[in-house]
Order: structure tokens, then C-alpha cells, then sequence
């Protein structure tokens, strides 16, 4: 039997069962890459982690003072005039723009100093904020009833770079952080960013340190990195497979450019022959 077409039935039909016949190995094929790539996702925050309710894994972190930092300081004692605290503070200053009142902080210098107000020179550099606040109250304590000194950074800060949801700088008001807080408040990595291999770029005592944390360890608490510093800069990088579909990505549109620009000459080409 013949098609109007003049071509056989029976080959329209081998046509239809080619088509289907490719269009399930196609699928299969489809089916088995997906299989595989669902193995190798990225692990889980703590895979490898166990209850450690009781026992002493999680240590303590107090930030260092650095060079750069500013610091608020505010001294008070038991004077029962205000004015006497009040020639070792600094003065809140009006901002121009919208009339809030923001404290001028002291500058550590590149010694390691600031030059505090009827003290002179102190050394702040390595210091925490509790070293300082005693160094300060002894050299108050002749001139000053009960001093108590408190000091706060007014630049604690971090960013983090690369394959999280919000990239940017965080400022930190508690002036204590650890790295898996700090990746929440930029919106957590995807599966599309390595938890295995997170990079911390510090800075202290000139140097710049560069240190890689493993977010699914046993030991992740005891890492040096899990406790963020101020400045601390951090960087997740993608996967391989992100990388192989951003690669994908652009080769994809420069063979639709390419076929673009071939078909519109081509066309171009008919019109005006």
C-alpha cells in the first residue's frame, strides 16, 4: 500500500519506529546521567560530625585587637560629677546627613598604638578587648575612683565571596561569629558550591593567611577558621560541575550566535539573490 505521497506505508513506518527507537535511547541515556550526578553531590554541612553535647570539642574565641581597628572606648568611675569621666571620652559627633549620632572610634595606627585622651600612648595590637580594658584602668587607676573601662570594635566585619546566595560584607554587631553563621547570612551555599574546601583569607600582624576548612569534618570545631576574625574574607568555589555548565553555558551561546548570524546570511543571501 502506497501513501499519497507515492512513498510506501511500510516506510513511514520504519520511519516512526527509528524516531521512537532513538528517542528512548535518548531518554535512557538522560535518565542514567541524571542518576549519576545525583551521587555526586556536594556533602552536608557536619556530615561526618557526632553529638558532642559532652564533651569539650567547641573552644571559646576572643578577637585580637589588629592594626586598622577601630575601637570604642568609654571609661566611667565613681566620681559623682560627670565632666571628670568626661575628659577621658571622646565626644559623640552629629553626622551631617541625617543627624544621628555616630561615636568617633580610636584608630589603631600601623605600631600597633592609639593615643588615648589624658593617658598618651597604648599599645593595643594583639591585644582583646579585655587586655586593653585593663592596661587602660591601671593607668586611670591614680587619677580616676573605681575605673571601669569598656571597649567595643566598631569595625567587626567579614565578607564572603563566591557561590553563596547574597555575595557582600556583613557587619557584625556581637563581635562574635563563626563561619557556619556568617555563610547563613549570606544565604547558604547551593549544591553548586564546594562545603569541603572553604577558603579563609586573615590578615594579622602584617601577614596574610590563607586557610582552607572542611564545613562536613569531625573536627571542624577545633579548625582555627571555624571562629571568624574581623576582616575575615571568605571564599566558596563552585563545583566542578557548575563550572563544566557555565563552560557548557557559553559554548551553547556562541554556537547559537554562530548559527544565528549563518542562517540570517543565508537568508539574507535568498533575498537578494
Amino acid at each position: 500500500m502506497r501513501a499519497k505521497s507515492g512513498i510506501p506505508m511500510s516506510h513511514h513506518k520504519g520511519n516512526s519506529m527509528r524516531v521512537m527507537f532513538l528517542f528512548g535511547i535518548m531518554s535512557m541515556a538522560v535518565f542514567l546521567v541524571s542518576c549519576g550526578s545525583q551521587k555526586k553531590l556536594p556533602y552536608y554541612y557536619l556530615e561526618n560530625v557526632t553529638d558532642t553535647s559532652e564533651k569539650n570539642t567547641v573552644k571559646t574565641f576572643e578577637p585580637v585587637i589588629q592594626k586598622n581597628d577601630l575601637l570604642s572606648i568609654q571609661v566611667y568611675s565613681a566620681a559623682t560629677d560627670p565632666k571628670v569621666d568626661a575628659l577621658y571620652n571622646l565626644a559623640n559627633m552629629s553626622n551631617s546627613n541625617n543627624g544621628n549620632l555616630s561615636l568617633i572610634g580610636f584608630l589603631v595606627d600601623q605600631n600597633g598604638n592609639i593615643e588615648y585622651p589624658r593617658v598618651g600612648l597604648v599599645h593595643a595590637d594583639g591585644l582583646t578587648k579585655q587586655q586593653l580594658a585593663d592596661t587602660i584602668k591601671s593607668r586611670l587607676s591614680e587619677e580616676l575612683k573605681d575605673p571601669s573601662v569598656i571597649i567595643r570594635f566598631l569595625n567587626f566585619r567579614i565578607t564572603v565571596l563566591g557561590e553563596v546566595g547574597r555575595a557582600g560584607t556583613i557587619t557584625i554587631p556581637y563581635e562574635k561569629i563563626t563561619i557556619l553563621e556568617a555563610i547563613g547570612l549570606a544565604g547558604d551555599i547551593p549544591f553548586t558550591g564546594k562545603k569541603n574546601s572553604v577558603r579563609v583569607i586573615r590578615e594579622g600582624n602584617g601577614d596574610r593567611q590563607i586557610g582552607t576548612i572542611d564545613l562536613t569534618a569531625k573536627n571542624v570545631f577545633e579548625s582555627p577558621y571555624f571562629y571568624l576574625q574581623q576582616n575575615d574574607v571568605i571564599i566558596v568555589d563552585p563545583t566542578r560541575a557548575k563550572v563544566r555548565q557555565n563552560e557548557e553555558s557559553i559554548v551553547t551561546q556562541r554556537i547559537t550566535f554562530a548559527l544565528t548570524f549563518i542562517t540570517t546570511a543565508a537568508l539574507l543571501y535568498n533575498i537578494f539573490k
